[in-house]
């Protein structure tokens, strides 16, 4: 009997550790279909996304203004169609979106253009919004960052 309580103690002492352990570990990890933003962000370390259980974690994708350009419609359609695409590598849409946490340079003049281009990826209820104005982002051209949480469809039955 003695032989088990230390055995005990030891899984108890150790069991904290393991149960957080390995919870990326385990998750499938989207890393960009690009070459060369693949490399980017095996130096700097994320992924587009992180899919654990059936809750979905995209990464801040920044929008920004190519040179010359001055419709702010423009970049956040070349951003809302880059979420759409890795929701979609993740198993998900747009319908699936329950949270979106948005960083912007800007507010005042910004949400008038992501708010009808966001308008057109989702439809029916709203998920979660919170936008919040930056200083600044990565790259310097950035305007806006915008970070999604969706859950994975559930089957039909």
């Amino acid at each position: 009997m003695m032989c088990g309580r230390p055995a005990l103690l030891f899984a108890l002492l150790l069991w904290p550790a393991m149960a957080s352990a390995g919870s990326r570990q385990e998750a499938k990890v989207l890393l960009s279909e690009d070459p060369e933003e693949r490399k980017f962000q095996q130096d700097w370390g994320y992924a587009d996304a992180v899919v654990t259980g059936d809750t979905i974690y995209l990464s801040g994708v920044v929008a920004g203004l190519k040179p010359g350009e001055t419709d702010l419609k423009a970049p956040y359609e070349r951003v809302f169609g880059r979420i759409g695409t890795i929701l979609k590598r993740a198993g998900a849409s747009w319908d699936d979106v329950v949270d979106i946490t948005s960083f912007h340079t800007d507010l005042t003049t910004q949400m008038p253009a992501i708010v009808a281009v966001k308008n057109k990826y989702v439809v029916g209820p709203p998920p979660a919004w919170t936008a919040i104005e930056v200083a600044r982002l990565i790259p310097n051209a950035g305007i806006t960052e915008i970070k999604i949480v969706a859950k994975l469809p559930q089957p039909k039955r």
